[in-house]
Order: C-alpha cells, then structure tokens, then sequence
C-alpha cells in the first residue's frame, strides 16, 4: 500500500527553534527534513549505521524547499517524507510539511546519492542489498513543486567572507549542509524577514567542505525578489549554489 511507503513524523516548533517573528527557522526545518530521511531510511535497511558497516553512506546533492506558511512557537507540526524514484546512481526523495491542523503548508524535493566512504566514488543503487531499495518507490504522491533548476551565479563580488568553524563541521567532518542555507539567508538584512518570507530555497552541493576552509560568498540578485548564491572555497573551487525567492 502507498501509505507504507510514505514515513510520517511528528514535531514540535520549540522555542530555540524559531526566529525573531516567532516561526520556526528554514534551518531547523531542514535539519527536521534531513532527520526524517535518515529515519524513513532507516526503518526500511537502508540507514546510515547500517550502510557505515558496508563502508558506504548517503550524501545529499540538491534539496528544493517551498512554503506556504511556518508553524508558530509550540505549535505541532508533521512531516511526510517518501521515494519518488530510484537510479542507478541517485534516488529522489520528496517531503511534505503540515501544519497542526493537518493541512499541507509546504512541500521539498531532495536528490541522494549513496558513496563508498574510502573512494567517495557513487554506488549502483539498484545492486546493493539486490536492488530492495526500488520496492520503495511510491507511485502516485503528489508533490506539486518545481525540481531542483540550474543556478547559475555570474557576478564576481564578494559579499561576505567566512572561515568554517566548529559549529559548521558534522559528524563526517565536513561542513553541515545545513549550515551553508543558515550562512546564506544570513547574507541578507534582517529588514527582508521583518517584510517578506522565504517563498523557496534550493541548493546544490558541488564539493565538501572543510574545517579552516575559507568560503567566500557571491550573491547576485535576479529581480522580483530572487537571488542566486555561489560559495567558494580556498578561492576557486564552488562548493554549491543556491536560489532564494522572497514574497
């Protein structure tokens, strides 16, 4: 049956979670999000203390956001996470949020892909565990936002400089995926939340960073309030791009 296929997770917006409006923060929601794959993957064979032991791990490539609305402090909330597609080499992964009263404020779009740990090269999906991953695909789930786009980022102005430090490194000691969106919504004034939301985030993650690394962050502004980011690190190398659009 589809509906066992679609992992469901309760939460609530703790007041360390939300922001100064009193709404919970685009950061927490994507920690939330991240958690309830790794939850989702785990009850089905393909969570990360069990893919360790094989020396493999799941990496997150491009995440795509769209909201609605955001619950308010103490407010209860539920996301719904499910696999829309498997490939060889990457599987889609889909997300809906709802408020306390059940209705659907907002919807996200991940891509995975699964990597040997010593050589950081791609796994086959559909060989591992002899392909039981695709008997969870689940067909016929709407989610009725746009996939991940190209971003493209040409200007050559710096807007902030900042060395990765110990809140921004993970477990794999890397810099957390997470910490790139909060760095990058931190580009803008506090006037933009004061007036407008965050419509829809997206980000593509190119390269790994590190403890010590240098990012530099180029923002570029597209007009009718959407902006393209680009970090780079050391100098040159993009370590992922990103799309903000404010209503």
């Amino acid at each position: 049956m589809k509906e066992n296929k679609i992992g469901t997770y309760h939460f609530v917006a703790e007041p360390f979670h939300v922001d100064f409006n009193g709404k919970l923060t685009l950061g927490v929601l994507g920690n939330h999000l991240l958690n309830c794959a790794g939850f989702h993957a785990t009850d089905r064979g393909f969570g990360m203390s069990t893919l360790n032991e094989e020396n493999y791990t799941w990496v997150l490539s491009r995440l795509a956001i769209e909201l609605d609305d955001m619950p308010y402090q103490y407010e209860k909330f539920t996301v719904q996470t499910w696999v829309e597609n498997v490939y060889r080499l990457f599987t889609d992964r889909n997300f809906a949020i709802l408020n306390k009263d059940g209705i659907k404020i907002g919807y996200a779009r991940s891509i995975w892909a699964m990597i040997n740990m010593n050589t950081r090269k791609p796994a086959d999906l559909l060989s591992m565990h002899d392909g039981s991953i695709a008997h969870y695909i689940c067909e016929g789930e709407d989610c009725p936002i746009e996939k991940p786009t190209r971003i493209k980022v040409d200007t050559k102005e710096v807007a902030e400089t900042l060395v990765a430090k110990y809140n921004d490194i993970d477990v794999n000691g890397h810099i957390n995926s997470i910490r790139y969106i909060e760095h990058i919504l931190d580009l803008f004034p506090i006037e933009y939340y004061q007036t407008m939301r965050v419509r829809r985030f997206e980000i593509a993650y190119i390269a790994e960073g590190y403890y010590g690394d240098e990012l530099k962050f180029y923002k570029e502004e597209i007009g009718g309030g959407e902006f393209s980011v680009e970090i780079r690190k050391n100098h040159d190398e993009v370590v992922c791009r990103a799309k903000v659009i404010f209503v």
